[in-house]
Protein backbone atom coordinates (compact mmCIF):
# COMPACT_ATOMS: atom_id res chain seq x y z
CA UNK A 1 0.00 0.00 0.00
CA UNK A 2 2.81 2.31 0.80
CA UNK A 3 4.41 2.36 -2.23
CA UNK A 4 1.18 2.71 -4.53
CA UNK A 5 0.55 6.01 -1.56
CA UNK A 6 4.41 7.69 -2.63
CA UNK A 7 3.34 6.27 -6.51
CA UNK A 8 -0.13 8.33 -6.51
CA UNK A 9 1.74 11.23 -4.40
CA UNK A 10 4.06 11.28 -7.22
CA UNK A 11 1.43 11.43 -9.75
CA UNK A 12 -0.43 14.41 -7.89
CA UNK A 13 2.79 16.43 -7.52
CA UNK A 14 3.14 16.24 -11.35
CA UNK A 15 -0.25 17.03 -12.22
CA UNK A 16 -0.07 19.76 -9.58
CA UNK A 17 3.10 21.43 -10.92
CA UNK A 18 1.73 21.15 -14.81
CA UNK A 19 -1.52 22.91 -13.94
CA UNK A 20 0.46 25.99 -12.29
CA UNK A 21 2.99 25.83 -15.44
CA UNK A 22 -0.02 26.00 -17.81
CA UNK A 23 -1.37 28.55 -15.28
CA UNK A 24 1.35 30.76 -15.79
CA UNK A 25 1.86 29.96 -19.92
CA UNK A 26 -2.01 30.84 -19.49
CA UNK A 27 -1.21 34.64 -17.91
CA UNK A 28 1.91 35.34 -19.90
CA UNK A 29 -0.38 35.13 -23.07
CA UNK A 30 -3.55 36.79 -21.57
CA UNK A 31 -1.04 39.68 -20.95
CA UNK A 32 0.37 39.59 -24.51
CA UNK A 33 -2.97 39.41 -26.12
CA UNK A 34 -4.19 42.67 -24.85
CA UNK A 35 -3.28 45.43 -26.81
CA UNK A 36 -0.48 44.94 -28.42
CA UNK A 37 0.47 46.97 -31.46
CA UNK A 38 -0.68 46.53 -34.87
CA UNK A 39 1.38 46.48 -38.14
CA UNK A 40 -1.02 46.27 -41.71
CA UNK A 41 1.22 45.82 -44.66
CA UNK A 42 -0.82 46.22 -47.86
CA UNK A 43 0.69 45.97 -51.02
CA UNK A 44 -1.25 47.06 -54.63
CA UNK A 45 -2.24 44.70 -57.40
CA UNK A 46 0.27 41.82 -56.11
CA UNK A 47 -0.39 38.73 -57.50
CA UNK A 48 -0.49 35.90 -54.49
CA UNK A 49 2.36 33.98 -57.46
CA UNK A 50 4.66 36.99 -56.56
CA UNK A 51 6.13 35.82 -53.08
CA UNK A 52 8.79 33.30 -52.27
CA UNK A 53 6.46 31.68 -49.50
CA UNK A 54 3.61 30.99 -52.07
CA UNK A 55 6.66 29.40 -54.61
CA UNK A 56 7.82 31.59 -56.55
CA UNK A 57 11.56 30.61 -56.84
CA UNK A 58 12.59 33.80 -59.11
CA UNK A 59 11.82 37.05 -57.02
CA UNK A 60 13.83 37.52 -53.88
CA UNK A 61 11.02 38.42 -51.12
CA UNK A 62 12.71 37.11 -47.83
CA UNK A 63 11.55 39.82 -45.53
CA UNK A 64 8.13 38.69 -46.73
CA UNK A 65 8.95 35.02 -46.17
CA UNK A 66 10.11 35.55 -42.47
CA UNK A 67 6.60 36.77 -42.19
CA UNK A 68 5.60 33.35 -43.18
CA UNK A 69 8.34 31.53 -40.98
CA UNK A 70 7.45 32.87 -38.15
CA UNK A 71 3.75 33.31 -38.44
CA UNK A 72 0.69 31.61 -39.97
CA UNK A 73 0.18 31.77 -43.88
CA UNK A 74 -3.50 31.74 -45.61
CA UNK A 75 -3.60 29.86 -48.21
CA UNK A 76 -7.44 30.81 -48.82
CA UNK A 77 -7.11 34.39 -48.35
CA UNK A 78 -10.11 36.68 -49.82
CA UNK A 79 -10.03 39.97 -51.02
CA UNK A 80 -13.70 41.55 -50.39
CA UNK A 81 -13.54 42.78 -53.90
CA UNK A 82 -10.98 42.69 -56.76
CA UNK A 83 -10.88 46.01 -57.55
CA UNK A 84 -8.64 48.75 -55.11
CA UNK A 85 -11.59 51.50 -53.43
CA UNK A 86 -14.04 48.37 -52.64
CA UNK A 87 -11.41 46.11 -51.56
CA UNK A 88 -9.70 48.80 -49.35
CA UNK A 89 -13.60 50.11 -47.81
CA UNK A 90 -14.14 46.26 -46.75
CA UNK A 91 -10.68 45.51 -45.24
CA UNK A 92 -11.17 49.19 -42.63
CA UNK A 93 -14.61 48.53 -42.21
CA UNK A 94 -15.45 44.94 -41.76
CA UNK A 95 -18.16 44.96 -44.64
CA UNK A 96 -19.02 44.62 -47.77
CA UNK A 97 -18.61 47.45 -49.86
CA UNK A 98 -22.31 46.85 -51.35
CA UNK A 99 -22.92 47.83 -47.30
CA UNK A 100 -21.86 51.36 -47.31
CA UNK A 101 -22.47 52.46 -50.82
CA UNK A 102 -18.84 51.92 -51.83
CA UNK A 103 -19.58 49.28 -54.74
CA UNK A 104 -20.55 50.94 -58.24
CA UNK A 105 -23.71 50.51 -59.85
CA UNK A 106 -21.55 52.23 -63.45
CA UNK A 107 -18.67 50.67 -65.07
CA UNK A 108 -16.16 52.53 -63.26
CA UNK A 109 -15.51 50.62 -59.64
CA UNK A 110 -12.76 53.28 -58.58
CA UNK A 111 -11.96 56.62 -57.56
CA UNK A 112 -9.67 58.25 -60.81
CA UNK A 113 -10.07 62.34 -59.50
CA UNK A 114 -9.01 63.73 -56.21
CA UNK A 115 -11.88 65.97 -56.58
CA UNK A 116 -14.40 63.61 -56.36
CA UNK A 117 -17.01 64.09 -54.23
CA UNK A 118 -17.54 60.22 -53.45
CA UNK A 119 -15.38 58.08 -50.18
CA UNK A 120 -16.12 56.19 -47.45
CA UNK A 121 -19.23 57.80 -45.23
CA UNK A 122 -18.52 59.30 -41.73
CA UNK A 123 -21.19 57.21 -40.77
CA UNK A 124 -18.95 54.23 -41.27
CA UNK A 125 -16.88 52.57 -38.39
CA UNK A 126 -13.42 51.64 -39.69
CA UNK A 127 -10.73 49.93 -37.00
CA UNK A 128 -8.85 52.77 -36.64
CA UNK A 129 -11.50 54.92 -35.15
CA UNK A 130 -12.58 52.03 -32.57
CA UNK A 131 -8.80 51.44 -31.81
CA UNK A 132 -8.16 55.46 -31.40
CA UNK A 133 -10.87 55.92 -28.83
CA UNK A 134 -9.16 52.75 -26.95
CA UNK A 135 -6.23 54.39 -26.49
CA UNK A 136 -3.98 53.44 -29.74
CA UNK A 137 -2.13 55.64 -31.64
CA UNK A 138 -2.84 55.35 -35.38
CA UNK A 139 -1.24 56.17 -38.48
CA UNK A 140 -1.99 55.67 -41.79
CA UNK A 141 1.23 56.07 -44.72
CA UNK A 142 0.82 55.27 -47.82
CA UNK A 143 -2.22 54.80 -50.46
CA UNK A 144 -6.24 56.04 -49.18
CA UNK A 145 -8.11 55.57 -52.33
CA UNK A 146 -11.40 56.23 -49.94
CA UNK A 147 -11.98 59.92 -51.24
CA UNK A 148 -11.20 63.31 -50.18
CA UNK A 149 -14.01 65.81 -49.79
CA UNK A 150 -17.92 66.11 -50.18
CA UNK A 151 -18.50 70.05 -50.81
CA UNK A 152 -15.46 72.51 -50.55
CA UNK A 153 -11.38 71.72 -51.13
CA UNK A 154 -10.86 71.47 -47.63
CA UNK A 155 -13.75 69.86 -45.96
CA UNK A 156 -11.83 66.73 -45.57
CA UNK A 157 -14.52 64.64 -45.09
CA UNK A 158 -13.45 61.24 -46.95
CA UNK A 159 -9.87 62.22 -45.85
CA UNK A 160 -8.23 59.60 -43.49
CA UNK A 161 -7.79 61.79 -40.58
CA UNK A 162 -11.47 61.70 -40.45
CA UNK A 163 -11.57 58.17 -40.33
CA UNK A 164 -9.64 57.45 -36.85
CA UNK A 165 -6.38 58.28 -38.05
CA UNK A 166 -3.32 60.59 -35.95
CA UNK A 167 -1.60 60.80 -38.97
CA UNK A 168 -1.72 60.66 -42.79
CA UNK A 169 1.34 60.65 -44.92
CA UNK A 170 0.88 59.24 -48.68
CA UNK A 171 -1.62 59.82 -51.17
CA UNK A 172 -5.16 60.61 -51.15
CA UNK A 173 -6.41 59.00 -54.49
CA UNK A 174 -4.18 55.98 -56.27
CA UNK A 175 -0.62 55.69 -58.67
CA UNK A 176 -1.32 56.07 -62.16
CA UNK A 177 0.58 55.53 -65.11
CA UNK A 178 -0.44 59.14 -66.14
CA UNK A 179 1.49 59.96 -62.64
CA UNK A 180 4.93 58.99 -64.06
CA UNK A 181 5.93 60.53 -66.90
CA UNK A 182 6.66 58.33 -70.23
CA UNK A 183 4.51 55.70 -68.72
CA UNK A 184 1.34 56.32 -71.04
CA UNK A 185 -2.34 56.83 -69.60
CA UNK A 186 -4.99 54.93 -68.45
CA UNK A 187 -7.40 57.14 -69.60
CA UNK A 188 -6.26 58.06 -72.93
CA UNK A 189 -8.04 55.01 -74.73
CA UNK A 190 -10.73 55.52 -73.09
CA UNK A 191 -11.17 58.83 -73.52
CA UNK A 192 -10.62 58.13 -77.38
CA UNK A 193 -13.24 55.70 -77.25
CA UNK A 194 -15.70 57.27 -75.16
CA UNK A 195 -15.49 60.75 -76.53
CA UNK A 196 -14.46 60.66 -80.42
CA UNK A 197 -17.83 59.52 -81.43
CA UNK A 198 -19.70 62.50 -79.30
CA UNK A 199 -17.53 65.08 -80.77
CA UNK A 200 -17.99 63.56 -84.70
CA UNK A 201 -21.51 64.03 -83.82
CA UNK A 202 -21.59 67.41 -82.16
CA UNK A 203 -19.05 68.61 -84.73
CA UNK A 204 -21.54 67.15 -87.83
CA UNK A 205 -24.47 68.93 -86.02
CA UNK A 206 -23.42 72.27 -85.99
CA UNK A 207 -21.87 72.28 -89.42
CA UNK A 208 -25.47 70.72 -90.94
CA UNK A 209 -27.11 73.76 -88.79
CA UNK A 210 -24.92 76.22 -90.29
CA UNK A 211 -25.27 75.13 -94.05
CA UNK A 212 -29.08 74.82 -93.61
CA UNK A 213 -29.04 78.27 -91.86
CA UNK A 214 -26.94 79.72 -94.95
CA UNK A 215 -29.04 78.17 -97.29
CA UNK A 216 -32.08 78.84 -95.95
CA UNK A 217 -34.14 75.95 -95.38
CA UNK A 218 -33.92 76.23 -91.59
CA UNK A 219 -34.26 79.15 -89.86
CA UNK A 220 -32.09 78.80 -86.16
CA UNK A 221 -31.16 81.75 -84.45
CA UNK A 222 -27.95 82.59 -84.43
CA UNK A 223 -27.79 83.13 -80.51
CA UNK A 224 -28.73 79.08 -80.25
CA UNK A 225 -25.78 78.13 -82.99
CA UNK A 226 -23.39 80.31 -80.87
CA UNK A 227 -24.45 79.04 -78.07
CA UNK A 228 -23.74 75.47 -78.66
CA UNK A 229 -20.56 76.76 -80.22
CA UNK A 230 -19.27 78.34 -77.24
CA UNK A 231 -20.49 75.63 -74.54
CA UNK A 232 -18.95 73.26 -77.06
CA UNK A 233 -15.46 74.71 -77.45
CA UNK A 234 -15.56 75.21 -73.05
CA UNK A 235 -16.31 71.62 -72.40
CA UNK A 236 -13.39 70.75 -74.73
CA UNK A 237 -11.18 73.43 -73.57
CA UNK A 238 -11.99 72.05 -69.69
CA UNK A 239 -11.19 68.31 -70.73
CA UNK A 240 -8.04 69.31 -72.37
CA UNK A 241 -6.58 71.50 -69.85
CA UNK A 242 -7.64 68.57 -66.99
CA UNK A 243 -6.04 66.16 -68.84
CA UNK A 244 -2.86 67.97 -69.51
CA UNK A 245 -2.85 68.73 -65.98
CA UNK A 246 -3.67 65.24 -65.01
CA UNK A 247 -0.38 64.80 -63.06
CA UNK A 248 -0.35 67.96 -61.07
CA UNK A 249 -4.09 67.79 -60.06
CA UNK A 250 -4.12 64.56 -59.05
CA UNK A 251 -0.87 63.21 -58.24
CA UNK A 252 0.19 64.35 -54.76
CA UNK A 253 1.81 63.71 -51.35
CA UNK A 254 -0.04 64.87 -48.22
CA UNK A 255 1.12 64.94 -44.51
CA UNK A 256 -2.27 65.04 -42.92
CA UNK A 257 -4.10 67.77 -44.63
CA UNK A 258 -1.30 69.54 -46.17
CA UNK A 259 0.25 69.39 -49.63
CA UNK A 260 3.54 68.41 -49.32
CA UNK A 261 4.79 67.56 -52.79
CA UNK A 262 2.56 68.36 -56.37
CA UNK A 263 2.93 66.90 -58.11
CA UNK A 264 4.23 63.61 -57.11
CA UNK A 265 7.95 62.75 -57.42
CA UNK A 266 9.23 59.09 -57.57
CA UNK A 267 12.61 59.69 -56.68
CA UNK A 268 13.40 57.07 -53.19
CA UNK A 269 9.11 57.02 -52.62
CA UNK A 270 9.49 53.82 -51.19
CA UNK A 271 12.44 54.96 -48.79
CA UNK A 272 10.47 58.08 -47.83
CA UNK A 273 7.48 56.20 -46.93
CA UNK A 274 9.24 53.63 -45.22
CA UNK A 275 10.85 56.18 -43.00
CA UNK A 276 7.76 57.45 -42.33
CA UNK A 277 6.48 54.21 -41.09
CA UNK A 278 9.86 53.78 -38.87
CA UNK A 279 9.77 57.24 -37.12
CA UNK A 280 6.07 56.64 -36.20
CA UNK A 281 7.25 53.44 -34.65
CA UNK A 282 9.75 55.05 -32.99
CA UNK A 283 7.39 57.92 -31.48
CA UNK A 284 5.11 55.01 -30.40
CA UNK A 285 7.39 52.39 -28.32
CA UNK A 286 5.72 53.43 -24.94
CA UNK A 287 2.01 52.96 -25.73
CA UNK A 288 0.03 50.71 -28.23
CA UNK A 289 0.30 51.99 -31.50
CA UNK A 290 -1.83 50.95 -35.43
CA UNK A 291 0.14 51.29 -38.12
CA UNK A 292 -1.67 50.84 -41.72
CA UNK A 293 1.30 50.54 -44.38
CA UNK A 294 -0.20 50.94 -47.82
CA UNK A 295 2.36 50.44 -50.13
CA UNK A 296 2.13 51.84 -53.68
CA UNK A 297 4.10 48.91 -55.06
CA UNK A 298 3.12 47.37 -57.53
CA UNK A 299 0.16 49.19 -58.76
CA UNK A 300 1.93 51.05 -62.27
CA UNK A 301 3.58 53.27 -63.22
CA UNK A 302 5.91 51.25 -61.35
CA UNK A 303 9.01 52.30 -60.26
CA UNK A 304 12.04 51.35 -58.30
CA UNK A 305 15.08 53.55 -57.00
CA UNK A 306 18.65 53.25 -58.02
CA UNK A 307 19.87 50.41 -55.66
CA UNK A 308 16.91 48.19 -56.77
CA UNK A 309 16.55 49.15 -60.44
CA UNK A 310 17.66 46.28 -62.87
CA UNK A 311 18.22 43.73 -59.96
CA UNK A 312 15.77 41.43 -60.65
CA UNK A 313 15.08 38.66 -63.15
CA UNK A 314 11.80 40.32 -64.21
CA UNK A 315 11.96 43.39 -64.95
CA UNK A 316 10.62 46.64 -63.60
CA UNK A 317 8.00 44.96 -61.60
CA UNK A 318 10.28 42.63 -60.29
CA UNK A 319 12.79 45.06 -58.77
CA UNK A 320 9.17 46.84 -57.24
CA UNK A 321 8.36 43.80 -55.66
CA UNK A 322 11.98 43.60 -53.72
CA UNK A 323 12.43 46.75 -53.40
CA UNK A 324 8.96 46.46 -51.02
CA UNK A 325 10.28 43.26 -49.29
CA UNK A 326 13.19 45.56 -48.55
CA UNK A 327 10.83 48.21 -46.93
CA UNK A 328 9.02 45.29 -44.97
CA UNK A 329 11.99 44.17 -43.53
CA UNK A 330 12.63 47.42 -42.55
CA UNK A 331 9.59 47.50 -40.55
CA UNK A 332 10.32 44.14 -38.92
CA UNK A 333 13.99 45.44 -38.08
CA UNK A 334 12.70 48.62 -36.41
CA UNK A 335 10.69 46.10 -34.10
CA UNK A 336 12.87 44.29 -32.83
CA UNK A 337 15.37 47.54 -32.50
CA UNK A 338 12.61 48.22 -29.84
CA UNK A 339 12.00 44.96 -28.34
CA UNK A 340 8.40 45.36 -29.61
CA UNK A 341 8.12 42.19 -32.02
CA UNK A 342 6.62 39.95 -29.25
CA UNK A 343 4.28 42.99 -28.80
CA UNK A 344 3.34 43.33 -32.13
CA UNK A 345 0.53 41.55 -34.51
CA UNK A 346 1.78 41.61 -38.08
CA UNK A 347 -0.40 41.31 -41.18
CA UNK A 348 0.83 41.08 -44.96
CA UNK A 349 -1.63 41.02 -47.84
CA UNK A 350 -2.93 42.79 -51.29
CA UNK A 351 -5.80 44.64 -51.92
CA UNK A 352 -6.96 42.14 -54.59
CA UNK A 353 -5.01 40.65 -56.92
CA UNK A 354 -2.16 41.20 -59.69
CA UNK A 355 -3.14 43.29 -62.83
CA UNK A 356 -2.67 40.66 -65.73
CA UNK A 357 -3.43 42.91 -68.90
CA UNK A 358 -0.81 45.74 -67.54
CA UNK A 359 1.33 45.57 -70.95
CA UNK A 360 3.71 48.75 -71.19
CA UNK A 361 3.59 50.85 -74.30
CA UNK A 362 7.10 49.12 -75.52
CA UNK A 363 5.62 45.14 -74.37
CA UNK A 364 7.01 45.11 -71.17
CA UNK A 365 4.79 42.95 -68.82
CA UNK A 366 4.01 45.14 -66.02
CA UNK A 367 1.38 43.22 -63.94
CA UNK A 368 2.12 40.29 -61.65
CA UNK A 369 1.83 36.25 -61.25
CA UNK A 370 -1.07 35.00 -59.89
CA UNK A 371 0.21 31.23 -59.54
CA UNK A 372 -2.40 28.52 -61.25
CA UNK A 373 -5.11 30.63 -60.24
CA UNK A 374 -7.31 32.21 -63.05
CA UNK A 375 -7.94 35.75 -64.17
CA UNK A 376 -7.16 38.37 -62.44
CA UNK A 377 -7.62 42.36 -60.89
CA UNK A 378 -11.39 43.12 -61.43
CA UNK A 379 -12.17 39.23 -62.15
CA UNK A 380 -13.98 37.02 -59.44
CA UNK A 381 -12.15 33.96 -60.69
CA UNK A 382 -9.17 32.83 -57.89
CA UNK A 383 -6.93 34.67 -59.52
CA UNK A 384 -8.60 38.54 -58.92
CA UNK A 385 -9.47 37.74 -55.35
CA UNK A 386 -7.20 35.16 -53.66
CA UNK A 387 -4.41 37.06 -52.35
CA UNK A 388 -1.16 36.95 -49.76
CA UNK A 389 -2.31 36.69 -46.45
CA UNK A 390 0.47 36.26 -43.24
CA UNK A 391 0.10 36.84 -39.77
CA UNK A 392 3.05 36.98 -37.01
CA UNK A 393 2.87 37.61 -33.50
CA UNK A 394 5.80 35.42 -31.70
CA UNK A 395 4.77 33.62 -28.80
CA UNK A 396 0.76 33.94 -29.08
CA UNK A 397 -0.22 32.58 -32.82
CA UNK A 398 1.30 29.66 -34.31
CA UNK A 399 4.77 29.80 -36.18
CA UNK A 400 5.21 28.28 -39.50
CA UNK A 401 1.94 27.21 -39.94
CA UNK A 402 -0.52 27.03 -42.91
CA UNK A 403 -4.18 27.40 -42.43
CA UNK A 404 -6.43 26.09 -46.05
CA UNK A 405 -9.49 27.65 -44.59
CA UNK A 406 -11.74 30.61 -46.28
CA UNK A 407 -11.01 33.73 -44.76
CA UNK A 408 -11.24 37.51 -45.78
CA UNK A 409 -9.61 40.73 -45.72
CA UNK A 410 -12.47 41.85 -43.94
CA UNK A 411 -11.48 40.01 -40.55
CA UNK A 412 -8.78 42.00 -40.19
CA UNK A 413 -11.62 44.13 -38.21
CA UNK A 414 -13.15 42.06 -35.84
CA UNK A 415 -9.72 40.85 -34.98
CA UNK A 416 -7.52 43.87 -33.96
CA UNK A 417 -10.92 45.16 -32.43
CA UNK A 418 -11.28 42.72 -30.21
CA UNK A 419 -7.20 42.51 -29.10
CA UNK A 420 -7.75 45.87 -28.45
CA UNK A 421 -10.79 45.41 -26.39
CA UNK A 422 -12.71 47.60 -27.91
CA UNK A 423 -16.66 46.76 -28.56
CA UNK A 424 -17.54 45.63 -32.11
CA UNK A 425 -20.70 47.64 -33.49
CA UNK A 426 -24.02 46.27 -32.65
CA UNK A 427 -25.85 48.64 -35.01
CA UNK A 428 -24.94 47.15 -38.48
CA UNK A 429 -24.02 43.74 -39.51
CA UNK A 430 -20.27 43.05 -39.29
CA UNK A 431 -19.38 40.35 -42.29
CA UNK A 432 -15.83 39.88 -40.92
CA UNK A 433 -14.76 36.87 -38.23
CA UNK A 434 -12.40 36.84 -35.55
CA UNK A 435 -9.59 35.15 -37.04
CA UNK A 436 -7.69 34.14 -33.42
CA UNK A 437 -9.16 31.11 -32.65
CA UNK A 438 -7.98 30.01 -35.96
CA UNK A 439 -4.58 31.48 -35.86
CA UNK A 440 -4.00 29.86 -32.35
CA UNK A 441 -4.97 26.52 -33.61
CA UNK A 442 -8.15 26.52 -30.89
CA UNK A 443 -10.74 25.68 -34.07
CA UNK A 444 -10.28 24.52 -37.59
CA UNK A 445 -13.15 24.92 -39.40
CA UNK A 446 -13.54 29.23 -40.76
CA UNK A 447 -16.89 30.88 -39.62
CA UNK A 448 -17.26 31.81 -43.13
CA UNK A 449 -19.61 29.29 -44.36
CA UNK A 450 -20.69 31.96 -47.39
CA UNK A 451 -18.28 34.77 -48.75
CA UNK A 452 -20.02 36.40 -51.61
CA UNK A 453 -18.17 37.85 -54.39
CA UNK A 454 -19.29 41.06 -56.10
CA UNK A 455 -18.15 42.84 -59.05
CA UNK A 456 -18.89 46.48 -58.21
CA UNK A 457 -22.46 46.28 -57.19
CA UNK A 458 -23.65 43.27 -58.74
CA UNK A 459 -23.31 39.95 -57.10
CA UNK A 460 -21.06 37.99 -59.47
CA UNK A 461 -20.30 34.62 -57.22
CA UNK A 462 -20.72 32.79 -54.04
CA UNK A 463 -18.35 30.31 -52.35
CA UNK A 464 -20.14 27.80 -49.74
CA UNK A 465 -18.00 25.51 -47.75
CA UNK A 466 -20.21 23.16 -45.46
CA UNK A 467 -19.45 22.29 -42.14
CA UNK A 468 -19.42 18.56 -42.55
CA UNK A 469 -17.17 18.46 -46.23
CA UNK A 470 -13.75 19.31 -47.27
CA UNK A 471 -15.55 20.34 -50.75
CA UNK A 472 -15.07 24.52 -51.36
CA UNK A 473 -18.28 24.76 -53.72
CA UNK A 474 -18.19 28.50 -55.56
CA UNK A 475 -20.44 29.29 -58.38
CA UNK A 476 -20.59 32.28 -60.73
CA UNK A 477 -23.57 33.74 -61.97
CA UNK A 478 -21.64 35.71 -64.74
CA UNK A 479 -18.65 35.46 -66.00
CA UNK A 480 -16.31 38.42 -67.90
CA UNK A 481 -15.86 38.10 -71.40
CA UNK A 482 -12.20 37.86 -72.10
CA UNK A 483 -10.63 39.46 -74.91
CA UNK A 484 -9.06 37.73 -76.80
CA UNK A 485 -11.36 34.71 -76.40
CA UNK A 486 -8.62 32.41 -75.57
CA UNK A 487 -6.34 34.94 -73.26
CA UNK A 488 -7.02 34.85 -69.56
CA UNK A 489 -7.93 38.72 -68.84
CA UNK A 490 -9.91 41.62 -71.12
CA UNK A 491 -6.97 43.22 -72.73
CA UNK A 492 -9.04 45.38 -75.75
CA UNK A 493 -10.25 46.94 -72.48
CA UNK A 494 -7.42 46.83 -70.08
CA UNK A 495 -9.85 46.20 -67.22
CA UNK A 496 -12.91 43.04 -66.97
CA UNK A 497 -16.04 45.39 -66.92
CA UNK A 498 -19.42 43.78 -65.13
CA UNK A 499 -22.34 44.22 -66.70
CA UNK A 500 -23.68 44.05 -70.10
CA UNK A 501 -22.31 43.36 -73.43
CA UNK A 502 -19.02 42.76 -71.36
CA UNK A 503 -20.16 39.42 -69.46
CA UNK A 504 -21.86 36.04 -69.99
CA UNK A 505 -24.89 35.21 -67.69
CA UNK A 506 -24.98 31.61 -66.80
CA UNK A 507 -28.17 29.95 -65.99
CA UNK A 508 -28.15 27.31 -64.05
CA UNK A 509 -24.87 28.76 -62.90
CA UNK A 510 -21.13 27.64 -63.48
CA UNK A 511 -20.24 24.93 -59.94
CA UNK A 512 -16.62 24.48 -59.16
CA UNK A 513 -15.06 22.51 -56.14
CA UNK A 514 -12.25 24.66 -55.43
CA UNK A 515 -10.82 21.50 -53.26
CA UNK A 516 -10.52 19.49 -56.44
CA UNK A 517 -10.34 22.65 -59.26
CA UNK A 518 -8.53 25.42 -57.90
CA UNK A 519 -7.87 26.78 -61.23
CA UNK A 520 -11.44 26.93 -62.04
CA UNK A 521 -10.87 25.08 -65.08
CA UNK A 522 -13.81 22.63 -65.46
CA UNK A 523 -17.09 23.41 -64.33
CA UNK A 524 -19.34 20.72 -62.79
CA UNK A 525 -22.99 19.41 -64.37
CA UNK A 526 -25.70 17.21 -63.08
CA UNK A 527 -23.93 14.56 -64.59
CA UNK A 528 -20.70 14.96 -63.23
CA UNK A 529 -22.10 16.04 -59.91
CA UNK A 530 -24.94 14.20 -58.49
CA UNK A 531 -25.36 16.72 -55.68
CA UNK A 532 -25.57 19.80 -58.32
CA UNK A 533 -29.14 20.91 -58.17
CA UNK A 534 -28.98 20.45 -54.49
CA UNK A 535 -25.78 22.67 -53.99
CA UNK A 536 -27.24 25.53 -55.84
CA UNK A 537 -30.52 24.98 -54.22
CA UNK A 538 -28.32 25.63 -50.84
CA UNK A 539 -26.40 28.47 -52.53
CA UNK A 540 -29.70 30.68 -53.53
CA UNK A 541 -31.50 30.02 -50.18
CA UNK A 542 -27.83 31.74 -48.78
CA UNK A 543 -28.24 34.72 -51.56
CA UNK A 544 -31.56 35.53 -50.22
CA UNK A 545 -30.94 35.98 -46.54
CA UNK A 546 -27.72 38.07 -47.70
CA UNK A 547 -29.85 40.11 -49.97
CA UNK A 548 -32.19 40.44 -47.59
CA UNK A 549 -29.58 42.07 -44.96
CA UNK A 550 -28.89 44.83 -47.56
CA UNK A 551 -30.34 48.15 -46.81
CA UNK A 552 -29.92 50.99 -49.21
CA UNK A 553 -27.27 53.68 -49.36
CA UNK A 554 -26.16 56.24 -50.98
CA UNK A 555 -24.08 55.31 -53.90
CA UNK A 556 -20.41 56.87 -53.47
CA UNK A 557 -19.46 55.73 -56.99
CA UNK A 558 -22.39 57.34 -58.91
CA UNK A 559 -21.47 59.45 -61.90
CA UNK A 560 -21.96 62.26 -59.90
CA UNK A 561 -19.43 61.57 -56.97
CA UNK A 562 -17.17 60.21 -59.55
CA UNK A 563 -16.64 63.30 -62.12
CA UNK A 564 -13.93 65.87 -61.08
CA UNK A 565 -15.43 69.11 -59.82
CA UNK A 566 -13.10 72.23 -60.10
CA UNK A 567 -14.20 73.39 -56.85
CA UNK A 568 -13.13 70.93 -54.44
CA UNK A 569 -9.69 70.44 -55.99
CA UNK A 570 -7.28 70.54 -53.96
CA UNK A 571 -4.05 72.68 -55.00
CA UNK A 572 -0.63 73.97 -52.71
CA UNK A 573 -0.02 77.11 -55.25
CA UNK A 574 -3.09 77.76 -57.83
CA UNK A 575 -4.09 76.63 -60.66
CA UNK A 576 -2.67 79.14 -62.56
CA UNK A 577 0.60 78.46 -61.39
CA UNK A 578 0.22 74.71 -62.22
CA UNK A 579 -0.25 73.50 -58.07
CA UNK A 580 3.35 73.37 -57.69
CA UNK A 581 5.05 72.77 -54.89
CA UNK A 582 7.62 70.60 -53.37
CA UNK A 583 8.34 70.58 -49.17
CA UNK A 584 9.13 67.01 -48.76
CA UNK A 585 12.81 67.05 -51.05
CA UNK A 586 14.27 65.66 -47.86
CA UNK A 587 18.14 64.70 -48.65
CA UNK A 588 18.33 62.64 -45.16
CA UNK A 589 17.01 59.26 -46.21
CA UNK A 590 17.63 55.23 -45.09
CA UNK A 591 20.69 53.56 -46.21
CA UNK A 592 19.32 51.16 -48.72
CA UNK A 593 21.04 47.84 -49.38
CA UNK A 594 19.26 45.06 -52.27
CA UNK A 595 20.76 42.20 -51.47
Amino acid sequence: VFPLFLHTRKKMSLLLFLIICQCAINSVNTHHVANPNVILLMADDLGIGDLGCYGNRTLRTPNIGRLAEEGVTLTQHIAASPLCTPSRAAFLTGRYPIRSGMASFSRVGVFLFSASSGGLPSEEITFSKLLKQRGYATALIGKWHLGMNCESSNDFCHHPLSHGFDYFYGLTVTNFRDCKPGQGSVFFKGVQKSLVIPIQIAGITLVSLAIVQYIGLLKVPFQALGYCLLITAISLAVLIFFFYHFRHLNCFLMRDHQIVQQPLSYENLTQRLTKEAMQFIGRNTEAPFLLVLSYLHVHTALYASENFRGKSKHGLYGDAVEEMDWSVGQVLDVLEKYNLSDKTLVYFTSDQGAHVEEISSSGEVHGGYNGIYKGGKSMNWEGGIRVPGLLRWPGVIQAGAYIDEPTSNMDIFPTIVKLAEAQLPADRIIDGHDLMPLLQGKVTQSKHEFLFHYCNAYLNAVRWHPGNSESIWKVFFFTPNFSPEDSNGCYDSHVCFCHGGFITRHDPPLLFDLSRDPEEKVPLTPETESRFYEILQVIHLAVDNHTRSLHAVPDQLSWDNLLWKPWLQPCCSSLFQSCYCDYDSDGSLLQVHSG
